[in-house]
């Protein structure tokens, strides 16, 4: 089954391309009997703007695009984020303080 998301970030009222990015996800999880998956990108927590959430649930109403199941927030899944950041970092393949060898090809 096809799977596609929208994941906005809450920092503004929403723009013509994350518009845009929203309808043709849709769209295409329509066509092919997916699921249009909502996930509000908030973890960025100094840019979040008071309101934009519900401006972007609204946009997306005003347009008729209904997403599959749950909103899903970013800030929610940071322990599994962090569990597989960990993983990385055991094996080498990330730094603890920073991100600047994550996906370079390990030994070399």
């Amino acid at each position: 089954m096809v799977k596609v998301r929208f994941a906005p970030s809450p920092t503004g009222i929403p723009h013509i391309g994350s518009t845009r990015t929203a309808l043709f996800n849709y769209l295409f999880s329509q066509a092919n009997k997916g699921e249009f998956i909502l996930r509000i990108e908030d973890t960025d927590r100094k840019r979040l703007v008071t309101g934009a959430e519900e401006a972007i649930l609204e946009s997306l109403r005003w347009l008729g695009l209904k997403y599959d199941g749950e909103i899903t927030h970013q800030s929610q899944r940071l322990e599994i984020y962090k569990k597989y950041v960990q993983q990385l970092v055991d094996k080498k393949l990330a730094h603890e303080k920073g991100w600047s060898n994550l996906g370079k090809t390990p030994g070399k």
